[in-house]
This record gives structure tokens, sequence and C-alpha cells, in this order.
């Protein structure tokens, strides 16, 4: 991995990595997770586990199997685990030797599977994600990125959602769901008897599902207060001026706000079955 602390510097990167063109994404990290307390009492959300890796690395590896290789992650809530976990990452996924005394001599015996460039960047506890990716603006380039949550994951066709992007030509595009149902539905007649019966099925409607692609100028839109909120004002405004566009999903996606999604999420890991593994 490649990481930058965000301390006051320029716009990090540039447009072009590896000699093809690099949409930084920006992860929205910074909620308490209160809903997830059973872990979230100890370390932010993004960092709650999916097997043996945090959900933020299955997010980042979904991105990275479409070479989407630049990251901000927007930092609040218990932000200095995740810049440990990001430090930290390369010599906990190694073997290495090392003189102890001499750390000049540490030796890594294999090389990383991921070539990352991550940017930390403290956005404050309590701000809201408007603010948050307010807050990052000077890490971002003159052309598209990306923005997502640090608790989502999905076998959303990236690529696709980008040509989507910039083949409409506004400003904002979000990538939207049908929901499920928590409970299984009931459909019957006068008399109560049962015409049909559907377990979970998928709501009419669509939701928000996250992984947007903005213009810089979505920026102009946000403000660097705590209060202002990505999905109220900005998105509202978008719509309103006819610059937000809908990139529909039909496959997986799957947050992990309780405890029931986290043992849903890591039943389909552990089965081998989980659908945004993508890599």
């Amino acid at each position: 991995m490649v990481m930058h602390y965000a301390a006051g510097q320029a716009r990090v990167g540039s447009d072009r990595m590896h000699g093809r063109e690099s949409v930084p994404v920006v992860i929205l990290c910074g909620g308490q997770g209160t809903r997830l307390r059973e872990h979230t009492e100890y370390i932010p959300k993004p960092l709650v586990q999916i097997g043996e890796q945090p959900i933020l690395w299955h997010i980042m590896k979904h991105f990275q199997r479409h070479a989407l290789t630049r990251f901000v992650l927007c930092l609040g809530y218990k932000g200095e685990k995740i810049k440990s976990f990001v430090l930290d990452y390369g010599a906990m996924s190694r073997d290495f030797t090392v003189t102890l005394g001499r750390p000049e001599t540490l030796a890594f015996h294999r090389s990383l599977d991921e070539e990352l460039e991550i940017t930390v960047a403290d956005t404050g506890v309590d701000s809201m994600t408007g603010a948050r990716v307010k807050r990052v603006e000077r890490y971002l380039p003159d052309g598209p990125f990306m923005v997502t949550y640090g608790d989502g994951v999905s076998d959303v066709d990236l690529n696709s959602l980008l040509a989507f992007h910039r083949a409409h030509g506004r400003l904002a595009t979000v990538t939207a769901v049908h929901p499920e149902s928590r409970f299984g539905v009931i459909e019957a007649d006068n008399t109560g008897r049962a015409l049909r019966f559907r377990e979970k099925p998928r709501i009419d409607g669509l939701v928000n599902a996250g992984f947007f692609v903005f213009n810089r100028p979505v920026l102009d839109y946000l403000s660097s207060d705590p209060a202002c909120v990505l999905e109220q004002q900005p998105l509202e405004h978008l719509a309103r001026d006819g610059e937000l566009m809908v990139y529909r999903h039909d496959g997986f996606f799957h947050t992990l706000d309780t405890y029931r999604d986290y043992l849903a999420l890591n039943a389909l890991w552990s089965e081998g079955k989980a659908p945004w593994r993508t890599w």
C-alpha cells in the first residue's frame, strides 16, 4: 500500500496512476455505528470484520477489482483505529524478518497483492456525511470522483456505473436498489384465505445504496459545517437542478447496520457464497 496522511498537503496523486485513469474513491468512515454497539464500542464500524478482514477491506477490494485504487478515507469516530489498520496492514499481512534494535533490517518475504494509494483524513467526530466530503476537497482532482459508505458491500459493476455517469453528462449519479423486506409478505383475499406467501421479497421503489459518482462542481452544493448531510439538501438541490441521475443496480447490496447483518454477512462469507467477492 502507498499511504498518505491528510495534513494540509496539496491534492494527492494525479488523474492517472500506473498509466490508466484512476478515479479517486471517498469512503465515509466516521459514523458511530450505534446500532452495532456490540462491536463499535471499541472500534469504528468500518473495522468490524467479515471473515478475517474488516468490511473496509472488502469494500476496497471490490473497487480494486475494477482498477479503482485511490482512496480517501474520511475519519471520525475512533479514526485512530483506522489509521493503525492502514499503517500496520503490510506488516500484519506478510511474513518478515527483522533484527531487533535495527529496524532498517526489516525485510518482507513476499509482495502485497494490493497496490493502493490511501489518504486518511480526519473530518471531525461529529461531522455529517456532506461535511466529511467537503472537508476532503483538497485531496480530490478536477475530474470525477466516487463516494461510498464504509459499511456496505455490493457486486455493483463499477465500470458500468462510471460509464453511465460519463454518458449522461450531469453532475451526480447515485446507485439505487430495491430494498428487501425484513419480513415475509402474505397476500390474502377478503375471506382470510392466503393467496400467496413471499419470504422477504423485494419492495417496490428504490433506495440509496451509495456508490455515488460526482463531478467536482458537486462540492459547491456541500458545506464544511458539521451539520451538512449529503443525503438531504445537497442531493435534494441536485435533483431540483436536474443534475442527479440514478443508476439502478439489480444485484446484491447489503449494509452492516445491526448484529443481525453481522451474522448474515459472515455466514455468506464463511459458506463461500458472498456475492460481493468479485476479486
